[in-house]
This record gives C-alpha cells, structure tokens and sequence, in this order.
C-alpha cells in the first residue's frame, strides 16, 4: 500500500466521510472551501491509494437481540495451521473479528451471541472443532466502552 502525504485539505475531508459517510460531497466543498470537482478528485484519490476502503452501515448488534459480546484468545497446535484455522473461523457467523497475535494466543476473535447458552454452543461446536485449535479462552465483555477509527490527525 502506498503511504500518502495527506494535506489539511484531505485530513478534513477524511474527518467528515468518517463522522457521516454519507454526508454530500457539495457539503465536504463547502467545509473545506473548494470545488465539488476537487472534492471527487481527491476522495478518488484516497480511494486508488487504500486509505479508503468503502463505507459501511454500522448495525448495533444489541438491536438484533445479540446481547453477549465476547473476544475469545485462540492457541493453535501449530502456527502453521494459521491459515486453515482462520478460513474455517470465516465461516463462524458469530465471529465478526479475527486478528493474529504475538504472546501467549496466536489469534483473538470478538463473536456476538444471542445469550450465554448459544455462546457457548458456538465455542463448543463451532470453534473447538476446528483444526488445530488446542485451547481458547473466553472474555465476556460487560459494556464496549468506546469504539473509533484511527486519527486523521496522528
């Protein structure tokens, strides 16, 4: 991926397209005192480059009865099984992250559940099964206290 020098300019834009994806680009060309035409030239811009990656609609999972939350580390037989073990984690409908670690879990995956029964019926019959998991430990989350993009302006 490309680095790119980023000006006030994109920083704005980049600030507003997080807080509001949606928000019109005639609205971002009044923001930051330039043209529409400026505005789609530089958010292509950021797009071919990667610092874009899409827009996502951000569902709450509590809304759709998904009221346990938990990371669960994941210690696999062999490093090498890596690969296998996060294909057939993809296909878990309650993992909805899945990130490779150094220290004592070689990956943490955050899943939603219904209640602690189906919790436990996806750690047992879901994940255990897989190939080359040998031990898990789960964390429930009691609340999320925030959740955030990097900053623009790091």
């Amino acid at each position: 991926m490309i680095k790119l020098e980023m000006d006030n300019t994109d920083q704005t834009i980049l600030r507003l397209l997080m807080k509001n994806a949606r928000m019109p680009y005639l609205e971002i060309a009044r923001e930051c005192g330039i043209s529409g035409a400026a505005i789609h030239q530089r958010v292509k811009k950021l797009s071919d480059v990667g610092v874009i990656q899409g827009t996502r609609l951000i569902v709450d999972p509590k809304a759709l009865g998904f009221d346990v939350c938990a990371l669960i580390g994941i210690q696999l037989r062999e490093v090498a099984l890596h690969g296998t073990a996060v294909e057939a984690l993809r296909g878990v409908p309650e993992v909805v992250e899945c990130v490779f670690l150094t220290g004592r879990w070689n990956l943490l995956i955050k899943v939603y559940c219904r209640d602690n029964e189906h919790l436990m019926h996806t750690i047992f019959e879901r994940i255990l099964p897989v190939q080359g998991i040998t031990t898990t430990e789960t964390f429930i989350s009691l609340s999320e206290a925030f959740s955030r993009q990097v900053s623009v302006a790091l």
